[in-house]
C-alpha cells in the first residue's frame, strides 16, 4: 500500500509537509505553459490563468482574455458559435501538446481531455482527466 504522506515526481519522493508547496509550484507551472501555448498555438496568450485540482484525478487550467482582435471581432458580430468551433478546432488539434504538459508535470497519464470556451465572457477551460494512481 503507498504511503498516502509521499507524492513522487521524475523519482524524487516529497514528504507530506511539502506537498502544499509542491501543489501550488506545480499548478503555477503548468498555468505557465498553458499559457505559453495558447500564445504559440492561437497567437495571443491569455492575460489571466489559474490551474486546480478538482479531487485527485482532475485538472483544471482556467485561461480567460485570450482572444485576438479578429476573434473579438467575431463576437462583436454575433458569431459566437463560429469561434467556438474554431477554437476547439485548433485546441484539439493541439490536444497532444496540451496533455504533455500535465504528464510532465504530474508524471501521470492524461487518460480524457475536454476543451471549452465562453465566447460571450472570453473564458477557456482545459480539462484533464488523469489516470487513477492506484
Amino acid at each position: 500500500m503507498p504511503d498516502e504522506r509521499v507524492v513522487e515526481r521524475d523519482g524524487d519522493k516529497i514528504d507530506y509537509d511539502d506537498r502544499i508547496d509542491f501543489h501550488i509550484s506545480v499548478r503555477a507551472e503548468i498555468s505557465r505553459e498553458m499559457v505559453r501555448l495558447y500564445k504559440d498555438q492561437f497567437g495571443r496568450g491569455p492575460t489571466k490563468a489559474k490551474t486546480d485540482f478538482a479531487g485527485p484525478d482532475i485538472v483544471i487550467c482556467t485561461l480567460e482574455e485570450s482572444f485576438t482582435p479578429a476573434e473579438q471581432r467575431l463576437t462583436e458580430m454575433g458569431e459566437d458559435q463560429r469561434l467556438r468551433d474554431t477554437r476547439l478546432f485548433f485546441q484539439h488539434a493541439s490536444e497532444r501538446q496540451f496533455c504533455e504538459v500535465i504528464e510532465r508535470n504530474l508524471n501521470r497519464k492524461v487518460r480524457a481531455f475536454i476543451s471549452g470556451v465562453d465566447t460571450e465572457k472570453d473564458v477557456s477551460s482545459e480539462i484533464f482527466y488523469l489516470e487513477s494512481n492506484d
